[in-house]
This record gives C-alpha cells, sequence and structure tokens, in this order.
C-alpha cells in the first residue's frame, strides 16, 4: 500500500505519548509500505527533524503553520474568540488551507491508496470528498477527555469554558469520524465508546505496544526507597491535573508516613506554578525535557500514575511495566490496558487509597519486587510494536478493499443508470415519431 499519513508535528523529538506511538507504529509499516507523511511545522520541532524522518517515511511533506504559544497574551485571545466558533479550540488552531489543498493535490493524482489522519486534528483539513480510502487513528476520544476536564474543574469560569470545549467537541467528533471509511481505537473501552456515543460500525481497536529492548532495567542500578517518579509532557492538560492533584492532595498524606518521600517530574514544558513549587519544597524535583527518561525511571522506588483526566491508553505505563517498576495509578490512569490490579499493577483513586499504597510499596521490598516482576513478564510477552503494526495494517488493507468494492458498485451502478439514459433517448424521438405520424 501506498500510505498518505496525516500529522501536525514532525515526531522528533520522539519525547511524548502521542510521538511515539506514531513513531513506533510507522517504524513497522514503512517495512512493508510506502510511507508519504503530510504534517503542519510549527518550527519548533529539533534542528533535524526532518533529517531524521527518513526512520519513518519514505517522503516528507512539510506545511508551515504556526500556533499561539501557551499563556500568551494571543493564546488567551484565541481562546475568547473560540466562545463564537462551533469548532473547539483544539481543532480550530490547526486548520490549514493550505493543508487542505496539499491533501487534494495528491488525492486527484491518485497517487495513494490510503490516507490515514492521525489523531483527530488533522481531520479539520481532509476534504469533503477523498478519493481514497480514508482511516481515522483515535490516540484518544477527545470528547472525553474535555467531559472530564469539566467535571474535575472547581473553577465556575473555567468550568463554563470547559462545558463549551466538551460539546463542541463531541458534535464535531461524532461527524468526523462518521466521515471516514474505518477508525483505529487504542482500546476496547474507547472502541465501545464511540460504537455507543457515535454510531461507528466501522471501528477496530488496535494494541499498544512498547520497546521491550529499549526499556529494560540496567543491572546493579540501586533504587532510592523513598522516591516516586512521573514521566509525561507537562504541556498536556491531563499531565498537569495528575500533579496538580498529586502534589496538592496525596503527597502531604505520604510525607506525614515518610517525611523524606521526593516526587521527581519528568516531561518537557512544566507548567509556571510546578516550577515555583520545586523552588519552595525540595521534594519536587522539576527537570524539565530530558534526553532519556530511563535513568530516572530506574532510580525510583514507585512510579506513579495520578491521572484523572483523559482518554486511549498510557504508553508510559507500558514503560515503567518494561522498567519493572512497580506502579501505582488511579483507574482512569490505567482505562484501556488489559492489567489486573494487584497483579502488574495498584489500583486507587482517592488521595488516601493512592497514598496508602505508595507507603505499603514503599514499605515491603519483596512486594515491590513481585510486582515489578510481574508486569515486566506481560509486557515482553504481549505487547511488542510489531503485532500492534500488523494489527494496523490489516485494518488499512479492508479499509481499502472495502473502499474498492463500493467504487466498483458505484461504478457499476453508474454504468446501469447511463444505459438507462442512453435507452430513454433512443426511445423518445421514436415516441415522438410515432406521435407525429398520427396526427399526420
Amino acid at each position: 500500500m501506498h500510505i498518505l499519513w496525516l500529522k501536525t508535528e514532525l515526531l522528533h523529538p520522539v519525547d511524548k505519548g502521542g510521538k511515539i506511538r506514531t513513531y513506533q507504529m510507522l517504524r513497522e509499516l514503512k517495512r512493508e509500505h510506502r510511507i508519504t507523511y503530510l504534517t503542519l511545522d510549527d518550527g519548533s520541532a529539533a534542528s533535524d527533524a526532518r533529517e531524521l524522518a527518513s526512520e519513518y517515511c519514505h517522503e516528507l511533506i512539510c506545511i508551515p503553520h504556526q500556533t499561539r504559544p501557551k499563556f500568551s497574551a494571543g493564546f488567551y485571545a484565541e481562546l475568547a474568540a473560540n466562545l463564537v466558533s462551533p469548532l473547539p479550540y483544539f481543532m480550530k488552531k490547526y486548520k490549514s488551507a493550505q493543508m487542505q489543498r496539499e491533501i487534494e493535490k495528491l488525492d486527484g493524482s491518485d497517487s495513494f491508496d490510503v490516507l490515514i489522519c492521525d489523531f483527530l486534528q488533522p481531520s479539520v483539513n481532509v476534504p469533503a470528498n477523498v478519493r481514497a480510502a480514508t482511516v481515522l487513528f483515535q490516540h484518544n476520544v477527545e470528547a472525553m477527555i474535555w467531559k472530564r476536564h469539566y467535571e474535575v474543574q472547581t473553577n465556575r469560569l473555567k468550568k463554563a469554558y470547559l462545558y463549551g470545549q466538551w460539546r463542541k467537541s463531541f458534535a464535531y467528533e461524532r461527524a468526523a469520524c462518521r466521515r471516514f471509511d474505518h477508525v483505529v481505537a487504542v482500546s476496547t473501552e474507547d472502541r465501545d465508546l464511540m460504537r455507543r456515543e457515535y454510531g461507528l460500525a466501522a471501528v477496530t481497536d488496535v494494541p499498544t505496544g512498547v520497546d521491550t529492548e529499549y526499556f529494560r532495567p540496567r543491572e546493579n542500578v540501586r533504587r532510592e526507597p523513598h522516591s516516586l517518579v512521573f514521566t509525561g509532557s507537562m504541556d498536556w492538560l491531563p499531565n498537569e491535573d495528575a500533579i496538580q492533584f498529586f502534589t496538592k492532595q496525596i503527597m502531604p498524606i505520604v510525607k506525614q508516613a515518610v517525611p523524606d518521600a521526593t516526587l521527581t517530574v519528568v516531561g518537557r514544558n512544566p507548567y509556571p506554578s510546578l516550577i515555583e513549587l520545586s523552588k519552595r519544597d525540595s521534594s519536587i524535583i522539576v527537570t524539565g525535557r530530558v534526553e532519556d527518561v530511563r535513568p530516572f525511571m530506574q532510580s525510583a522506588a514507585v512510579y506513579v500514575v495520578p491521572i484523572r483526566v483523559g482518554g486511549g491508553t498510557r504508553l508510559k505505563i507500558y514503560e515503567a511495566m518494561a522498567m519493572q517498576m512497580p506502579i501505582i495509578s488511579t483507574t482512569i490512569g490505567a482505562e484501556g490496558l488489559p492489567l489486573s490490579d494487584g497483579a502488574e499493577l495498584l489500583l486507587a483513586d482517592t488521595p488516601e487509597a493512592f497514598a496508602r499504597a505508595i507507603i505499603r510499596v514503599m514499605a515491603d521490598e519483596k512486594f515491590a519486587l513481585e510486582l515489578g516482576t510481574r508486569a515486566a513478564a506481560t509486557v515482553r510477552e504481549k505487547f511488542g510494536w510489531e503485532k500492534a503494526a500488523t494489527v494496523f495494517a490489516e485494518v488499512c488493507e479492508g479499509a481499502l478493499a472495502a473502499s474498492r468494492l463500493q467504487k466498483t458498485a458505484g461504478q457499476s451502478s453508474q454504468r446501469h443508470k447511463d444505459i438507462e439514459k442512453s435507452e430513454r433517448k433512443v426511445e423518445k424521438p421514436v415516441e415522438t415519431h410515432v406521435i407525429t405520424e398520427t396526427l399526420d
């Protein structure tokens, strides 16, 4: 197959969950299929991002596109202006007439077999009538994320704004999903939700994977017994909410029992108040972006996932499992992963329960080791990227076959209509002639 892959960013640095999933999936697909990667580019990618694109695609097409930096005056102005837009803000800011024209040009030349829209955002630029087969790769159910933001928000003004974003997201996502020949979800939960809420029939869940060779604990590295670690891009709202929840409601309980407990937050673009907190509180360590998260995971005693908002699946949990770490997560944090509470990780949703689980793992080294060992064995046995890419390719091939069948049926129907029309044209003069002769 020749695949046209739509994205809103270059992949290097591969430093967040969505990029990691896309990068690994494309690397596997590229072995058997031709990949043209069409993306928006705001100039924020690594300096060598274009050169490194050859790792995951055969052709790269970049469309210049600027978005407002978060927390800037222009950003807040766009948020205000979005009140009167039918599109949610996270979609509106990626609208690009140039990207739409490029897709139309490529589609018009029949240069690819399948168009894959990676995340919902590029779909705002997909023309209404694409001749190729179309697949929407849904890493999350976006409307559900906004709904959860709305539900946990306590500020009345912010809550009202988030309600509007949720309703707009639901309306747009429902309509967009129905435009594509097939939708790919990353969990059975997301698949079932889209079937139920959006009325989709052609939706398949594709397993999430992890690079089990890269994420592997080194021998003879001592873990700090009272250290916690969280990894994730801190410019993603669910991660920001998770750390605010943890530092305000969970960490104080933990420190009552373990006064020297520390939390290391590893991820790009930490929000300003977290940086200020780390300056005041030595138990909160903020690294910002790092080249390699493994040393921070390796040295910690417990991996925490206090996520209350989000969708899709958490690659970070598979990575921690591969690093043989004891993991404590909220139910939402582990949502979509076929894991069992008490077997591969511990689940806790209230601050008190989450803190108790942390304290238990810190206090019982044998229990922590058993939890991490079971997690590592499970992820290595079941969740490699090769399997995920094989299933994804099968979905694309199925969408392509269905699209071709539909076109063949359509062409056959059109030929039938043309024949009928032609026959009517032939019959009409004969009837007229006969009538004329009768009148004469």
